[in-house]
């Protein structure tokens, strides 16, 4: 039986936790700080799950630098729980904002302001999308489930990266060629949000960071960091929301993370008036406005999986940066550092995969390759030889390779608590491969 040390696994989610987390875990699993119960046991509401909330969000607010006009929220239903979620509270902004200008610029006439948003969302309400992957598409394709009983075309797909790839994912066209719907400032209607994946793992395409188009204030950006959340700098101030699953670089399967601007938590309608004018309200366990009032707390949230993700944040906080160039070596490790190291892990396998191009082709364009999923075919896509890379693969203990059964191939995933050591293991076996025959 191998010990975990022996294994590396690259599996795109549930993926690795850093193992003296899981030691703590495991302790504080069957007897929390000598309380004699687990934290699977506590109270949600006890003093204890409160300040494990409080530190937990502490420690994500100290790593991305949120500025104290955002709130943090801990959630149920992972990144597509996100895509619903997203989609009734940005489109009740949307409606609420209306509503406050017809009632200024209306007296207060109530049928007459009634009339007037109903008009606007049956001829101005857009939800634009940016298609670059597998999730993004799913995204954009659950915002017209939900909108479908308002009509059809509310959902602005702006772009879709397979119209410029052969019909495939794998780039992400120049920002000129995007469709976005007009803000106000530029003539338009203004769209209730702009939703983009920042990393798509079934694809391997990652953003390298956010688009300058997309930095126009008027505009309301989403953007799912489900799989590269904590893994490199990011400008809080330049979204609306930011959410994700907790399963690849923060913790469990069962935590979802939202950070939210304070003001679009109160920009809402009363609900009768939402209701009059064709829509619904979210389900109150997916209302971002519910979830802050209730300090996350509304229903019962997973204190143990919090915690985890509170391990996983102090670990980074607490490393230091070791290099002696940097003059700010005594400094928090913080992002920066965690960052350094994912680009420098993602650097030795693409260096091996481009340096065998007979062998190994890397799946998505060189601009946008994925620092945390690795996406390759082996010879071309022939089942045989990729059927033989992974055999030998998992004789070395190297293990979750496999691509997503939707596009087939080898995937290496590179998240956080993947070790230097394990990607080099990796490197090895690929050079290995790309020599010649295993024996």
């Amino acid at each position: 039986m191998p010990t975990r040390e022996e294994v590396a696994y690259f599996g795109a989610g549930p993926a690795p936790l850093p193992t003296p987390v899981l030691e703590a875990g495991a302790k504080a699993f069957l007897n929390y700080e000598d309380t004699g119960l687990g934290l699977a046991e506590i109270s949600h509401r006890s003093p204890t799950a409160a300040k494990i909330l409080a530190d937990t969000k502490a420690s994500l607010i100290t790593l991305l630098d949120i500025p104290d006009n955002y709130d943090v929220l801990f959630m149920h239903g992972g990144g597509s729980g996100g895509f619903s979620s997203t989609v009734h509270n940005l489109v009740a902004v949307w409606v609420e904002q209306r509503r406050l200008e017809a009632e200024k610029e209306l007296d207060g006439d109530s049928e007459k302001i009634l009339e007037r948003v109903r008009k606007q969302v049956r001829e101005e309400l857009r939800l634009d999308y940016l298609v670059t992957g597998s999730w993004s598409l799913k995204a954009s394709q659950e915002a017209a489930r939900l909108l479908e009983p308002l009509g059809s075309g509310l959902v602005n797909v702006a772009v879709d990266a397979r119209e410029a790839n052969d019909g495939k994912f794998g780039k992400i066209p120049a920002e000129e060629t995007w469709r976005l719907t007009p803000t106000r400032k530029e003539g338009g209607k203004g769209s209730a949000l702009v939703y983009y994946c920042d990393n798509e793992t079934v694809d391997g395409v990652e953003f390298p960071g956010l688009p300058k188009v997309l930095e126009d204030e008027e505009r309301l950006v989403v953007a799912d960091m489900s799989s590269n959340f904590i893994s490199r700098r990011v400008d809080v101030s330049k979204f609306a929301i930011i959410f994700g699953g907790a399963q690849k670089n923060i913790g469990l399967t069962d935590l979802t993370l939202v950070i939210i601007r304070k003001d679009l938590l109160t920009t809402t309608p009363p609900l009768s008036f939402l209701h009059a004018v064709g829509i619904w309200s979210p389900p109150i366990v997916f209302d971002y406005a519910t979830i802050a009032k209730n300090n996350s707390l509304y229903n019962t949230l997973p204190i143990f999986s919090v915690w985890i993700a509170g391990e996983v944040m102090r670990r980074i906080l607490a490393t230091t940066h070791a290099s002696d160039t940097d003059a700010n070596a005594n400094n928090s490790f913080k992002i920066a550092g965690q960052q350094a190291v994912a680009d420098e892990k993602a650097k030795i396998l693409y260096d091996i995969l481009d340096a065998s191009p007979d062998v190994y082709q890397v799946v998505p364009d060189k601009s946008v390759r994925s620092r945390m999923n690795i996406c390759f075919r082996v010879h071309g896509g022939d089942a045989g030889r990729e059927k033989e890379f992974l055999a030998g693969a998992e004789r070395r203990m190297l293990q979750g390779l496999k691509g997503h059964r939707s596009v087939g191939g080898i995937r290496a995933s590179n998240y956080n608590a993947v070790p230097v050591e394990n990607v080099k293991k990796l490197a090895s076996y690929l050079v290995d491969f790309a020599q010649g025959p295993m024996t």
